[in-house]
């Protein structure tokens, strides 16, 4: 029996001291050491054994906040582990208040290929496994074929089409990581995908897109920049789920987490956990019916059953939510409305009673306390703190 934990942490804008990330935005060396401390100490709570991280611009300033997690562990582990000379110094409780520091090669990170000069940076993903990884993990973010969605017309049983979108790259790239834990390899990968904010079109020759003068409130053209988002972050969620179903084609055990920006039930996230299966197939007409009797049978009914679940991803969230008798988990809190848009998905490898599987989620962390209203020092608008929640699985092979 191997038990590990896995979690995801959005460290909002992590840079180095005085470094202009985005226009004007940036951190003092004392906001940086706050922010950095910060960091730390949530990370030295958790105690994962993995790690996905979302926007990070610079390697080095995690590596510095895992740097002063490290140091803080080993002044924790001198006060609650007895050293040899006690004899109860074996003792299994003592094994759960240790903390394992991290090394350097523990640490993998994947900059944006669209970051740029100071005020226009763009920020990258990180990962970090106690277990290491079992070759050089994957960035996946200029796509080696443009992904061409087309639209049917609005007939839908007409051969035309109505035009088409084109994803060439997508806004953060996705790590995809081989991690073994025990004796299973498992896939992880780390993603954040598309904001709801709003894209706008600069017209050539001009200082900003109309859209941004918000005195000059263009309400209809500023829907329209939401729907570009949805569209971009919709596209980029089947990038990510095309990239799911290879591996559990192979069998391979799957765990996706990050920073989804869509809640729970959001058609983004129903993308990439996959389709859900309806209870019975025999009452449907077939797709190639010639006669209002022609359904599917039973025995369709099982296969059609099986090869859906054979590709769903289950929600570390909902597992949690149906075992207790209260739903209290958010991760984000934005205009007043609290929601989950960070998430853990895991195959039917991590599901009891599933065919296939391998182990099981114990028990699903959140750690949100400083996601409140801004009377709270830790705030949303704090922005050294982070504006995510961070959720953390607890699993057992």
């Amino acid at each position: 029996m191997t038990e590990f934990t896995i979690a995801s942490f959005n460290v909002k804008n992590l840079i180095g001291a005085d470094q202009e990330y985005y226009r004007f935005e940036s951190c003092t060396p004392e906001e940086h050491a706050w922010k950095q401390s910060w960091l730390a100490n949530q990370l030295l709570t958790m105690n994962a054994d993995i790690v996905c991280f979302q926007e990070i611009f610079d390697k080095d300033a995690l590596q510095s906040v895992i740097d002063e997690t490290n140091e803080a562990s080993n002044e924790l582990n001198e006060d609650v582990i007895p050293d040899k000379s006690k004899r109860y110094h074996r003792k299994a409780i003592f094994r759960k208040l240790g903390y394992e520091p991290y090394t350097k090669e523990q640490v993998f990170f994947a900059p944006n290929v669209n970051d740029g000069r100071a005020g226009k940076r763009r920020p990258g993903l990180a990962m970090l496994s106690r277990f290491g990884f079992e070759g050089t993990p994957e960035i996946i973010q200029e796509l080696d074929e443009p992904l061409v969605i087309d639209f049917p017309t609005a007939g839908y049983d007409s051969d035309e089409s109505a035009g088409s979108y084109t994803l060439e790259c997508i806004s953060r790239p996705i790590i995809k990581a081989k991690i073994k834990i025990g004796n299973e390899v498992v896939t992880v990968f780390n993603c954040h995908l598309k904001s709801k904010l709003g894209e706008y079109i600069k017209p050539k020759g001009a200082d900003f897109a109309p859209e941004s003068d918000l005195v000059h409130y263009l309400p209809a053209a500023r829907a329209l920049g939401e729907l570009r988002a949805m569209l971009r972050r919709t596209a980029e969620a089947y990038v990510l789920r095309k990239l799911i179903t290879e591996e559990l084609k192979q069998d391979n055990p799957v765990m996706v987490l990050g920073d989804f920006n869509d809640s729970e039930y959001s058609v983004s996230s129903s993308m990439i956990k996959g389709e859900r299966a309806f209870k019975n197939y025999a009452w449907m007409r077939r797709h190639n019916a010639e006669h209002k009797g022609d359904r599917y049978t039973e025995q369709n009914d099982t296969v059609i059953r099986s090869q859906i679940e054979q590709y769903q991803l289950q929600s570390a969230e909902m597992q949690f939510i149906e075992k207790s008798q209260r739903d209290m988990i958010y991760t984000s809190v934005f205009g007043g409305v609290y929601e989950s848009i960070d998430q853990i998905l895991m195959s039917q490898h991590f599901v009891k009673g599933s065919a296939n599987n391998i182990g099981t989620m114990d028990c699903f962390s959140v750690f949100n306390d400083h996601i409140t209203d801004d009377a709270h020092a830790e705030a949303p608008y704090n922005k050294l703190a982070s504006d995510h929640g961070q959720i953390m699985a607890h699993m057992r092979l």
